[in-house]
């Protein structure tokens, strides 16, 4: 009885750290505790029976299998228990949610004692998580006549384990707790330098905002114990930055419901608000766990008496309180009127929180049930041969008359299942589309891999092309927390049918590339769905969509997706890029000129953002849509010109083969069949049989932005703005700021380039750059740490064949070995140039870090607070983000560059150039 011994020991230690037992999910502990069980006299028995029917995790873990298996034993009466009855192990059965457990249930239901069967069979109506071969099951039996799976298959047909479920209460009462002013980013609510733990949902919830804030939320609990607590993000929006699904998970620790009494620490029902509502992903993943989300409106743009927005100095509107929220005030939400009250006073209509399909997924505790109950209704209704009754509220579907479709309508409509209407869709439809592509990082994978076990997923669904696991996010530090959880992970993946970077037999070299720019090339095709476990999923071609680990784990076992049609922002371009602009200049200038032009509204917000680059090949055009995240959109999607398409198809198509020469490919060749696809789709738009994906000339948009690339003068900087006296101003990605605001003083402390934000390009500029000072000043001294993180180890060799990576090498003082690991994370920075491993490094934030306090120039995406930087208290840490010639100059300097400097030192570069397309990119 090792394993048991060494389970009370970590019991003891977990104490020390105010923990409860770590739930099981080893065959081999459970087995051991199964056999103290059966011991009359074993001391450890008591015990035992505790953590047999409190402690042990369900769906496929192996431990379910056992406990599976020991319960079938009790229901047949070949093993005795007096603590569990065969109605009790029934019960237990019931909230195993499938798996072994539908295997077993199956087993009784199908065998030949009738009130074993019956009962069974009660407990199967309840269960949505049947998979193919169990269905396959019932379909045989009913087919071979037996009355007791007809009578599941009735009952599933009905959809009764839906209909019975209690409906949901008309009169929800909350009480609030501001979490924080301005945007709130899941960083917050589950911090990335706490990643190692997400697994292990008590830990990780220790993590959750401050522990002063779970003390004072314990106290709104003590007060009000017939309420929920409602997390608010006062001025600002929840969830901003990730879907983190571990953050939905840590708020419905604190504040929702126990799921089922026999799985510890599994909460659902999480209630969060923002004034400007949910970050779009963030609230995907609220639905999950059948939560809700508010929108609270609760401060609004000032006006004068001509009904004209009144403005700050600083040009901003003013905003005016309509209604307090602050921390324990109580409110009633009301299901039916769809209402906010405090007391007898309504505040406002919520109506967009309680959809139909919302309801649906409030009353079914996430939205996973009612996408698994629909598919088990169908088959049953199918296998009776009569027509499903219309159970489900119908798919909202919205097509209109004469007009034309956006790029994401066209991609939606080519992609839906199971719609009713056979005219085309147009925004606002809910459909249920196949996906294409799906990706998991490393970080969020554990979690993704706890919910393919939770839903008793065992393989990974026919219908998608290509799945990737990464390794990016653990990249920078092979620490012993890493060494732990993610070769466990590859296993896990690869026995699924992903694609992993690292072999779980060590056959390859492991590929630490960003998941982002791995996903940009093996999608290829521009008419894709793309689902990846984080919120930079935002892919060049096709339209990609980041999602918490729960919604991957449900792409990767369904092949489908369910959301709305978004609505789309076209975004256009004129004028032409000054000769020392870079790129990423247009990027953010893009979002500066789009505020500016509707007066500060961020008409991106949850919307797709369709950007006519034309002429930028996948790699430069990733740019601009993964910078989308930070813009606030749902998604991005690049409309290219067919030839441009057709080379980033190519360059793909190599990079593809690249990780087939590796030995990345698995038995059922995934990538030789995106290289097949690839050539198809270029035959395709050669051919002129169908080209480049491009919108109706007389589609319909919420806005659209024209951008004027005369006007960009210099290069631009998005600033956290970390001491703006209003608080819900910063870290908000909206300021955008020219070069000569700081005026060439402000101290740069640090300097990263990296992780998503560059592609070759970029390596290459700064290359060029380090040669340029050298032959204009004799020498390149670094003011301040400079820190290179290649995406991809492909842009490492194609720089070493090219001679660029030389370069590099000469000028820095430490280079990466992927022989010997860094086994630490680094705490002190040198004034030098620094080649890490290619990875997420500084951006990510859960392995290396600035030094507290620091201000960090950075490719980066992030400048949340406590990201790439944490604050002291004597000084807030600062990330700024522009672009790569910007940061190279900052940690030469060791400030930020004059417009002067910045021109000089650019002479003669190639940056990374755009010009717009001269051809319509319409139908």
């Amino acid at each position: 009885m090792h394993l048991y011994k060494e389970y009370i020991k970590e019991i003891e230690e977990r104490k020390g750290q105010g923990l409860h037992p770590k739930p099981i999910d080893s065959a081999e502990l459970l087995s051991e505790i199964i056999t103290q069980i059966k011991e009359v006299n074993n001391e450890n028995r008591e015990d035992s029976l505790q953590f047999f029917i409190y402690n042990t995790l369900p769906g496929t873990t192996s431990a379910a299998t056992e406990k599976a298996n020991f319960l079938k034993e009790i229901i047949l009466g070949e093993e005795v228990v007096n603590e569990i009855t065969p109605e009790f192990a029934f019960e237990l059965l019931s909230h195993m949610k499938g798996g072994p457990s539908i295997g077993v249930l199956l087993d009784l239901a199908l065998g030949n004692d009738s009130a074993i069967a019956t009962a069974a069979a009660k407990v199967l109506k309840t269960q949505v998580y049947l998979y193919d071969a169990d269905m396959d099951r019932l379909k045989a039996a009913f087919e071979s006549n037996n009355e007791v799976a007809r009578d599941i298959l009735e009952s599933y047909a009905k959809a009764e384990f839906f209909t019975k479920l209690p409906e949901v209460a008309e009169e929800i009462k909350v009480v609030t707790f501001i979490a924080g002013e301005g945007d709130i980013s899941t960083d917050l609510l589950s911090p990335g330098n706490q990643a190692h733990s997400r697994s292990d949902r008590e830990l990780h919830g220790k993590c959750m905002i401050t522990p002063q804030a779970q003390d004072e939320i314990k106290a709104l609990q003590a007060q009000h114990p017939d309420k929920s607590v409602m997390l608010i993000a006062e001025r600002g929006t929840m969830g901003v930055g990730s879907s983190r699904m571990s953050g939905v998970n840590n708020v419905a620790l604190w504040t929702g419901k126990q799921a089922s009494p026999y799985v510890p620490f599994v909460n659902f029902m999480p209630i969060v608000a923002g004034t400007n509502g949910i970050s779009p992903i963030f609230l995907t993943t609220v639905d999950v766990t059948g939560g809700i989300g508010l929108d609270l409106k609760n401060w609004v743009k000032k006006t004068d008496a001509n009904g004209e927005v009144v403005r700050n100095e600083s040009g901003d509107p003013v905003l005016e309180e309509t209604y307090s929220v602050a921390t324990g005030t109580v409110l009633t939400i009301n299901t039916k009127s769809k209402k906010l009250y405090n007391g007898d006073q309504e505040l406002i209509d919520i109506s967009k929180a309680f959809t139909p399909q919302k309801m649906e997924f409030i009353k079914a505790g996430g939205s996973y049930a009612i996408v698994f109950g629909k598919k088990i209704q169908t088959f049953a209704a199918k296998t009776l041969g009569i027509e499903a009754p219309l159970v489900y509220a119908p798919s909202k579907e919205v097509s209109i008359e004469g007009q034309g479709l956006t790029a994401v309508e066209k991609i939606f409509n080519r992609n839906s299942v199971g719609t009713i209407s056979k005219k085309a869709l147009h925004a606002g439809s809910d459909v249920r589309v196949e996906v294409n592509i799906v990706g998991s990082q490393d970080t969020t994978g554990l979690m993704t891999a706890q919910e393919l076990e939770s839903m008793a997923a065992t393989v990974i669904s026919p219908i998608v092309d290509g799945a990737y696991q990464s390794g990016c996010h653990t990249a920078s530090v092979w620490d012993k927390k890493a060494q732990a959880n993610i070769p466990k992970l590859m296993k896990f993946m690869n026995d699924f049918g992903l694609i992993t970077a690292r072999d779980p037999k060590g056959q390859y070299h492991a590929m630490t590339d960003v998941i982002h720019k791995v996903l940009n090339d093996i999608v290829i095709d521009e008419w894709a769905i793309i689902i990846g476990g984080d919120s930079h999923t935002r892919m060049s071609k096709g339209v990609a969509f980041g999602a918490d680990s729960g919604t991957v784990a449900l792409a990767l076992a369904t092949g489908e997706a369910s959301m709305p049609i978004p609505e789309s922002v076209k975004v256009t371009f004129k004028g032409q890029m000054a000769s020392y602009m870079d790129f990423r200049d247009v990027v953010h200038a893009t979002q500066a000129q789009m505020l500016h032009k509707f007066g500060g509204e961020n008409v991106f917000q949850g919307r797709i953002i369709e950007v006519h680059l034309g002429t930028l090949t996948a790699d430069q055009a990733f740019t601009f849509t993964d910078w989308t995240a930070e813009m606030k959109a749902k998604a991005s999607i690049c409309i290219s010109e067919d030839d441009t398409l057709v080379e980033s198809l190519e360059i793909a198509k190599g990079r593809i083969q690249i990780m087939i020469d590796k030995g990345m490919d698995n038995k059922t060749q995934v990538l030789q069949g995106l290289i097949n696809k690839a050539n198809k789709r270029i035959a395709e738009i050669k051919s002129g049989e169908k080209p480049a994906l491009t919108p109706d000339a007389n589609a319909k948009y919420y806005a659209e932005v024209e951008i004027d690339l005369d006007v960009i003068n210099e290069p631009m900087i998005a600033d956290p703005d970390v001491n703006n006296k209003d608080v819900s101003k910063r870290y908000t990605h909206d300021t955008i700021r020219p070069l000569s605001f700081y005026g060439g003083d402000k101290k740069v402390d640090l300097g990263f380039i990296g992780s998503c934000m560059v592609h070759k390009g970029d390596m290459k500029i700064l290359a060029q750059m380090l040669k340029n000072v050298e032959a204009q000043n004799g020498e390149v001294k670094f003011n301040a740490p400079l820190v290179v993180a290649p995406p991809t180890y492909n842009i490492v060799d194609e720089l070493k064949a090219e001679g660029d990576w030389e370069v590099l090498q000469r000028y820095s003082g430490f280079e990466f070995d992927d022989n010997a690991p860094k086994g630490a994370a680094r705490t002190e920075y040198e004034n030098m140039l620094y080649l890490e491993r290619p990875g997420c490094n500084l951006c990510m934030g859960n392995q290396e870090k600035a030094s507290k306090g620091d201000t960090v120039m950075a490719t980066s995406t992030r400048l949340f607070q406590g990201r790439v930087v944490e604050d002291t208290a004597e000084k807030k840490g600062e990330s700024l983000l522009s672009s790569t010639p910007v940061v190279v100059l900052s940690t030469i300097l060791g400030r930020t560059p004059t417009i002067e400097e910045y021109k000089k030192a650019v002479e003669g570069i190639n940056l990374t150039k755009f010009a717009p397309s001269h051809k319509l990119l319409v139908n």
